[in-house]
């Protein structure tokens, strides 16, 4: 396992954002992406989301959070954080 994901997730959010968001972790935890997420405050806006992913699928994993965020329009709610 690496570290290699940080998402930036907006804590003010609407039920419909929340609800995605959780399915959105849900499913990186289902899809054996990860087995535990952590989450950190980051200011009065944010919170940061870490996880470990396997050697190798960084790019795998990213594209499907990508697409999540687009499909479920969340683009405003949570981000890959760098």
């Amino acid at each position: 396992m690496e570290k290699g994901i940080r998402l930036k997730v907006r804590k003010e959010l609407d039920g419909r954002q929340q609800s995605n968001i959780i399915k959105l972790k849900g499913s990186l935890i289902s899809k054996g992406y990860t087995e535990i997420i952590h989450i950190l405050d980051q200011d009065e806006e944010y919170h940061i989301n870490t996880f470990d992913i396997e050697s190798g699928t960084g790019i795998e994993v990213r594209e499907f959070i990508t697409a999540f965020i687009a499909r479920e329009q969340l683009e405003d709610s949570i981000s890959i954080f760098s």
